[in-house]
């Protein structure tokens, strides 16, 4: 069925561009040159999606777009709107996203990937959506074997991540740190268009502000003094593929002002080139931190946020899901039997009773280190509380009877796990760096937040 599109701008050329356009992508164009009009054709008409200009007749304050699109929402809730908007005006697009906004895009804009937009909200916010699918029916129709477990929670996010991966839609995924937020980023690119282009992974925290722009857009030999040859960026090397940001919460506001305006328009430029390039990917984030409260201290671009944030996908945490527990450690077992030619190894009942009550504040990469010391350690194939415990440092952390664990302050949980990496490691930044994850810049930064002094 061919989707009918409301176009609201008070440009004539810009109106009949835009229907021209739809009606070359296979859309249904219907046009308004001010609100009234607009207000007037949605009751007249039955409306998929609205594109709407923030500005009309001669003001410049956005505040009639922000009127209409208020006046839409409380007459059809659900409807999708994107919004157009000058690069200056940005912050008028913000207003609208909190308003209600589906998406927003920049004159002057791409045909491409304008029409793109505007399939992503039809299949994200359009009226009809299917029935969230159980797990056997996601693996049958879906590559998502890297991420085990049935618990409702993350079955929601899997259904959410069926959905949204064969768009081109950024998503932004939120957890706890060893959550598995990048095994997420692994299934969205290869169940997406894109799966056969590559998949950039770029640790935002380990790119030093001075080496931003080289980093993501690259350089050319000569640039500057170590630029012995052309390099290529990262954002151009993802190219007919997706770009992972992990880490989007450590990015400096300077290089923030630098990323936004790569991911409105996909084009930038190398170091010591003039020559503009373009380049086709998908941007999937990841983060362990709450950008919206970063955003309410300004140590995050509002506007950016709002760029990311388009879809969000939050990955439970192991505490919320421990009926997953057996099945993650059982198949790790397996893992660690075929890696290190072990035997036939199990855990004992009471050893499953001691994982199901422990609050794995480092999740599911905390409960895996766990199972694999005590397999490789212990020597026994019979994996019972006490050969767990014994390499779990299980003493670091509250245990069930003094905290309620659904509760426990995400601070609290990141000061006591680098405490731990820290003292496992003997002091050594890099090897606690690896074992929790993170870059060594990262590490340096969070061990400055908690006050915890590095050798």
């Amino acid at each position: 069925m061919t989707a009918t599109i409301l176009v609201v701008d008070d440009d004539v050329s810009v109106t009949a561009s835009l229907t021209l356009l739809l009606k070359q992508s296979g859309f249904r164009a219907v046009t308004a040159a001010d609100p009234a009009a607009a207000i007037e054709a949605l009751r007249r008409e039955a409306i998929d999606l609205v594109v709407q200009d923030m500005n009309f007749s001669r003001s410049t304050t956005g505040e009639e777009g922000l009127a209409l699109l208020r006046e839409i929402r409380r007459a059809q809730p659900t409807l999708p709107v994107i919004l157009i908007t000058a690069w200056g005006s940005i912050g008028l697009a913000v207003e609208g996203m909190k308003a209600g906004a589906s998406d927003f895009v920049t004159k002057p804009w791409d045909n491409e990937r304008l029409v793109e937009t505007l399939k992503t909200a039809l299949s994200l916010f359009g009226r009809s959506r299917a029935d969230e699918a159980d797990r056997e029916t996601l693996d049958r129709d879906f590559e998502l074997s890297e991420i085990l477990g049935r618990n409702a929670a993350l079955v929601r996010v899997l259904n959410h991540v069926a959905r949204v991966s064969r768009t081109d839609a950024t998503v932004l995924i939120t957890g706890e740190s060893g959550t598995g937020k990048e095994l997420l980023a692994n299934s969205i690119h290869a169940n997406s268009r894109r799966a056969e282009g590559p998949l950039v992974k770029v640790n935002m925290g380990a790119i030093a502000p001075s080496l931003f722009e080289s980093e993501m857009f690259g350089h050319v030999r000569g640039a500057f003094t170590d630029a012995r040859r052309d390099r290529v960026g990262y954002f151009e090397e993802a190219d007919g593929g997706t770009i992972f940001l992990d880490e989007i919460a450590e990015v400096d506001r300077a290089s923030q002002t630098k990323l936004l305006r790569v991911l409105q328009d996909q084009t930038f430029q190398r170091v010591g080139e003039s020559q503009q390039r373009r380049s086709s990917f998908r941007v999937v984030a990841a983060t362990n931190r709450n950008l919206s409260e970063l955003v309410a201290r300004g140590a995050f671009r509002e506007d950016l946020y709002y760029r990311l944030n388009l879809i969000t996908l939050e990955m439970p945490p192991l505490r919320a899901r421990k009926d997953d527990i057996p099945l993650i450690a059982a198949h790790h077992l397996r893992q660690i039997k075929e890696r290190y030619g072990l035997g036939e190894i199990n855990v004992a009942p009471d050893g499953w009773r001691w994982l199901a009550a422990q609050p794995w504040p480092g999740n599911v990469r905390e409960l895996k280190s766990c199972v694999e010391r005590a397999a490789l350690m212990s020597g026994s194939s019979l994996l019972g509380r006490a050969e767990l415990e014994a390499e779990s440092g299980a003493g670091d952390f509250p245990t069930t009877e003094r905290l309620d664990r659904d509760v426990l302050p995400l601070d609290q949980v990141e000061k006591v796990m680098i405490g731990r990496a820290m003292s496992q490691c003997t002091g050594n930044v890099t090897r606690a760096a690896e074992l929790l994850g993170l870059s060594r810049a990262a590490l340096y930064r969070r061990l400055a937040k908690h006050g915890i002094e590095a050798p």
